[in-house]
């Protein structure tokens, strides 16, 4: 899952993703424009963002990111403490706030409970394919009833690659997904872990779930079913 951070001040955004980046793949903006444009262009379980950015104010950012549709829950960091400020930041669209200064384990633990519920909301039930079954929630996946321990970058790879299923997929949307933007972004890298993803959900199983788009990428070319948590 993919964390953005919306803030200026370049110590407090390291210091934000130092408390995350163990749970979660984290990116950076350090301006509203810069934080809008990547919002739309990627998928995040959480946006985190600051009021005071040097461009535009973190309140209109937030009312841009919900007219132009991104749906991702909103986290706002404020050093306001006035009740009609803070109602008013939840009716432009932001989903919870944390007051400055605060600890990394209450926003750790604030932004767990977002991702939480946005997974409840997009993933209320285990996702089969063939006989393959991811479960969003619990981060595990099986086939065959066998379990296969993934790591966190496969596991995010497999199920964009399901979640797409029937469309081809290119490397640099899967990096868009899987990979922080600060981190080098070899397409190579993602050939690197399909062919892990293949040694531990295709080879031992027969047969091939994880099909190349020759001149595109990768994709899974068959519609999953939905099986409802009990």
């Amino acid at each position: 899952m993919k964390v953005l951070i919306i803030e200026d001040n370049r110590g407090l955004a390291t210091r934000v993703k130092l408390a995350l980046g163990k749970h979660y793949i984290v990116d950076i903006a350090h301006t509203g424009l810069e934080g809008l444009a990547q919002a739309q262009a990627i998928e995040y379980s959480v946006i985190i963002l600051d009021l005071g950015l040097p461009d535009m104010h973190g309140s209109d950012v937030c009312k841009s990111l919900r007219e132009s549709g991104v749906t991702a829950p909103i986290l706002i960091l404020t050093a306001t403490h006035n009740i009609a400020s803070r109602v008013e930041l939840l009716n432009k669209g932001a989903d919870d706030y944390q007051c400055k200064p605060f600890s990394s384990a209450e926003l750790l633990a604030r932004t767990n409970a977002l991702a939480r519920r946005r997974e409840r909301t997009y993933s209320d039930g285990k996702i089969c394919y063939a006989d393959l079954e991811i479960d969003p929630a619990s981060r595990q996946v099986s086939r065959s009833g066998v379990v296969v321990p993934l790591r966190r970058k496969e596991f995010d790879i497999l199920q964009y690659l399901v979640a797409n299923n029937g469309r081809a997929v290119s490397r640099e949307m899967i990096i868009d997904h899987a990979w922080e933007n600060s981190n080098d972004r070899w397409n190579n890298s993602v050939d690197v872990h399909i062919k892990r993803l293949r040694d531990k959900i295709d080879r031992p199983f027969g047969t091939p779930l994880i099909k190349t788009a020759y001149g595109i990428g990768y994709m899974v070319d068959s519609t999953p079913q939905i099986m409802k948590v009990r």
